[in-house]
């Protein structure tokens, strides 16, 4: 049950039979009309802007319409205890007693609570990491798979259909050279030759000797004695162990995908020509020559003649090259390729993560698969941005036994997969974020992870005391309560969960959830502590029972965090 939705419904309705009754003008269009969460110092329970919408189609201030409108909502809803105008023209509604126990009553046993239910799902392709295959993630990488894995999450709590996949970038000069260090790792081991490490072009990390170890013990019948006769054997070898690396890493984060797509494949399949092919009979593609960056110098720029994909016409800030000077194919245009075979499985939004450094990368992929597709905002992308690792106030650097950076492997075994996902998710992605390990640490406030695992451990304690199950049904006769503030307070965030996912997974922020559990966890705790001072607060009665108003508050709080911290993908601990 969502409220705010059912009360812009029913607000629409008043206001559409106010129209007929010739009370009010509508204008064509409503769907400016909101119904909000109101600031905290108004004291109510909602608030709507439709009196500022209505004010200029009949010619009245926002606050004469207030008065209008707030009339029929009195008149036409038993629910509401007061309604307050507020300046320029809000209109804010405090609900009573029997609008709680109703709204209690209707979600008390309600698991999957918050769910939006959508008559006709999407299909979404969700591609994330996409990582080289080259070794084992960093913590580049961590906090755009923890944000595509947690998207995925939330548009499956929404009923749609959600495949997520990893485009692996097998092909070109990265792979030449992660297979030439490979190889001259398995020169090391198998003839003491030495790694050359001042070879720039090669992969150092100590981790390629495990890849080329198990490519030894597995691969007994290859001579590793002339590169050029075994390159293309050792590539799909060396790439297939660094898969099995970036799977284990994921894994460890609690991240599996559906499907691995490959470049070469692409490259193999003539993906690309066929592409280009289509580009062209739209006219989207031409011979043309692209002018030197701004602040290069154009004495130095080649400017030649290549193919060029119209960027332009679909808002780009300049056409964008298909070919290279050899007349093979760019990154980009093997990258169309990969985007039109996404179009061909026919699903109906695509949706690619990408990192801090390809952001500039954004406006020309969107372009071409709105060229391809003929629908603006078929292809979604969303920047993750750089972590900053903090200990005791400084950087801190753990170790990088394997290669020049962190791994995920080290950031896991240093606070574990839910802190590390709980916390990289906790600020929106479009900012950098402090990943402050003293405060992962902490069993307090402070460590927002913390709160909300010992907010659910809490009321498991207090069903266990009572031999019940915290996952059990509960079951109420009669929900006729007088619920105080305090407990209505608890209530009022409770509503506001279906919105919260809502706008999650409209605007794909998934960070707003664990920020929302840190507040109710907030609310329930505080109320808690009250039972120090206040019996009337405490949960459990002298005599060993529990009071059926107090079984829901725990209820409902409980499965909220749980329906919470799945989408996350974090744990629930039922004793800390």
């Amino acid at each position: 049950m969502n409220i705010f939705k059912t009360y812009l419904d029913k607000i629409i309705k008043l206001i559409k039979s106010a129209n007929k009754d010739n009370l009010l003008v509508l204008p064509e269009n409503l769907s400016g009309i909101n119904v909000d969460i109101p600031p905290a110092k108004f004291n109510c329970d909602m608030s709507t802007n439709v009196a500022m919408i209505l004010s200029k189609p009949n010619n009245k201030s926002p606050l004469e319409i207030a008065e209008v409108i707030a009339d029929i909502i009195k008149k036409n809803d038993n629910y509401i205890e007061e309604i307050k105008i507020e300046k320029p023209g809000f209109i804010n509604l405090k609900f009573n007693k029997n609008f709680w126990n109703n709204f209690l009553k209707s979600i008390i046993n309600e698991k999957n609570y918050g769910s939006k239910k959508v008559n006709n799902p999407k299909k979404y392709l969700v591609e994330f990491v996409s990582a080289n295959p080259t070794g084992p993630l960093h913590v580049g990488h961590c906090r755009g798979a923890i944000l595509g894995d947690v998207i995925s999450n939330l548009l499956k709590f929404n009923n749609h259909k959600v495949s997520k996949e990893y485009y692996v970038n097998d092909f070109g000069n990265q792979i030449i050279y992660f297979t030439k260090s490979v190889y001259f790792r398995i020169r090391e081991i198998l003839f003491k030759e030495k790694f050359p490490i001042d070879d720039k072009d090669l992969y150092p990390g100590v981790y390629l000797i495990d890849i080329a170890k198990n490519i030894i013990d597995q691969n007994k019948d290859i001579k590793f004695d002339n590169f050029e006769i075994i390159s293309s054997e050792l590539t799909k070898l060396s790439v297939k162990e660094s898969l099995k690396l970036i799977k284990f890493n994921l894994n460890n984060l609690g991240i599996s995908h559906d499907n691995f797509a490959s470049e070469t494949d692409v490259v193999i399949n003539k993906e690309v020509d066929q592409v280009v092919d289509e580009l062209k009979k739209d006219q989207f593609v031409y011979l043309g020559k692209i002018k030197a960056p701004e602040g290069e110098d154009s004495k130095n720029w080649d400017e030649r003649e290549q193919l060029l994909f119209k960027s332009t016409e679909f808002g780009d800030d300049k056409d964008r090259a298909l070919q290279k000077s050899d007349q093979s194919w760019t990154y980009f245009a093997t990258d169309v390729a990969y985007h039109n075979t996404k179009l061909k499985r026919q699903f109906d939004i695509l949706i690619n993560i990408l990192g801090a450094d390809h952001a500039g990368y954004i406006k020309r992929i969107t372009s071409v698969v709105e060229a391809l597709s003929g629908e603006k905002n078929k292809l979604i992308c969303k920047v993750s941005q750089l972590v900053k690792l903090i200990k005791d106030g400084q950087p801190f650097k753990m170790s990088k036994r394997k290669g020049d950076y962190i791994t995920v492997e080290d950031l896991i075994s240093e606070v574990g997969k839910d802190a590390t996902r709980f916390i990289m998710l906790n600020r929106s992605n479009d900012v950098e974020l402090d990943f402050d390990f003293t405060k992962v640490k902490e069993k307090s406030k402070d460590n927002p992870l913390y709160y909300v695992q010992y907010c659910y451990a809490r009321i498991s304690s207090v069903f266990r005391n009572l031999n019940k199950k915290i996952d059990d049904e509960i079951n109420i006769s009669s929900f006729d309560f007088n619920y105080t503030d305090d407990e209505i307070k608890i209530f009022k965030k409770i509503s506001q969960w279906p919105k919260c996912v809502d706008v999650a997974t409209s605007k794909l922020e998934p960070h707003r959830i664990p920020v929302y559990l840190y507040e109710l966890s907030s609310e329930f705790h505080s109320y808690w502590n009250m039972g120090k001072e206040d019996v009337s607060k405490r949960f459990i009665e002298k005599d060993n029972t529990i009071k059926d108003e107090k079984v829901i508050i725990l209820k409902i709080v409980s499965n909220v965090i749980k329906s919470g911290m799945n989408i996350v993908g974090v744990e629930t601990p039922e004793k800390m």
